[in-house]
């Protein structure tokens, strides 16, 4: 049975794939006390890169459809980190968003408005977070967008 949040995405037509494994030498969450960070979610969605760079081959729409895929992966993320129970989330605390984006691209946080709305609407007050938008010259595999978490977890 599915808790609050999964009836949530539920309703929202959004199932959690399964969490994406690390294309390096690094583990994708740590967990400190009931504080999880999770390392850097990229835009891939059914085994597809959203790439390119956002104020080139991408619009603002599209670089934020891949910052709510990051955010779906987030979560991906939290939810294994929390031994399958995605209620365990307390709250979003921060989100540090980047954008492959041109040099004279300004618009980086309408592109992780992407990801925030998503988890505002999914979560709801756990949802609400502080974050950074960060503009990248290059980013991994050339994706849109890359996005890491902290997050509070119950114990």
């Amino acid at each position: 049975m599915s808790g609050q949040f999964e009836a949530r995405l539920a309703e929202m037509g959004v199932s959690l794939p399964e969490s994406m494994a690390p294309a390096a030498n690094y583990v994708p969450f740590v967990q400190v006390g009931d504080t999880l960070y999770v390392s850097g979610q990229i835009s891939m969605e059914n085994g597809q890169m959203m790439t390119g760079k956002v104020g080139a081959d991408l619009s603002v729409e599209d670089g934020a459809a891949a910052a709510r895929v990051c955010a779906i992966n987030l979560l991906s993320q939290v939810k294994v980190a929390c031994g399958g129970d995605l209620d365990k989330l307390v709250r979003v605390v921060k989100l540090t968003g980047f954008v492959n984006s041109t040099p004279d691209f300004g618009d980086q946080p309408k592109v992780i408005n992407g990801c925030s709305d998503f988890l505002v609407e999914a979560l709801g007050d756990a949802g609400r977070h502080s974050r950074s938008a960060v503009s990248a010259g290059a980013l991994p595999f050339n994706v849109a967008v890359e996005i890491e978490g902290i997050f509070q977890i119950a114990p």
